[in-house]
């Protein structure tokens, strides 16, 4: 198991998603940090965790992967509509992984959450990939 696998793999998501119109007229962007300056809407790459997910037969990955959802409107409608596109490109897409044969991707969880005093919504969807690492 690699770094690589979780660079791979967060390229082709943000590739799939920004390639939708739908999907990349309604945010600013897919980053992986929260942008300074960038207006919202706009998705942001979570935590990432990784392990082996080998078998006798081939190296593999298992990765959970979090996309974070942030929207302007104190509602979390805007939130959940972008959310709600983002799991129906992902959840058991075809996707391309450089050096890597997607298994599966699958929509694991969705939570909402309203910042403090800040005008801000977040919508946190997970996803699990697993992956066969081509040699």
């Amino acid at each position: 198991m690699s770094v690589s696998a979780v660079l791979a793999l967060r390229k082709a998501v943000r590739d799939r998603l920004t390639a939708d119109a739908n999907f990349a007229r309604r945010v600013s962007g897919v980053f992986d940090e929260a942008p300074t300056g960038v207006a919202h809407p706009y998705v942001v790459f979570g935590d990432a965790q990784a392990r082996d997910w080998s078998s006798d037969a081939s190296p593999g990955a298992e990765q959970f992967l979090v996309l974070h959802v942030w929207a302007r409107q104190r509602g979390q409608t805007e939130a959940l509509d972008i959310a709600h596109r983002i799991s129906r490109l992902l959840d058991e897409a075809p996707l391309a992984v450089e050096g890597h044969h997607l298994v599966d991707l699958r929509f694991l969880s969705l939570e909402t959450r309203r910042t403090g005093a800040n005008p801000l919504s977040r919508a946190s969807l997970r996803f699990r990939a697993t992956l066969e690492i081509l040699e």
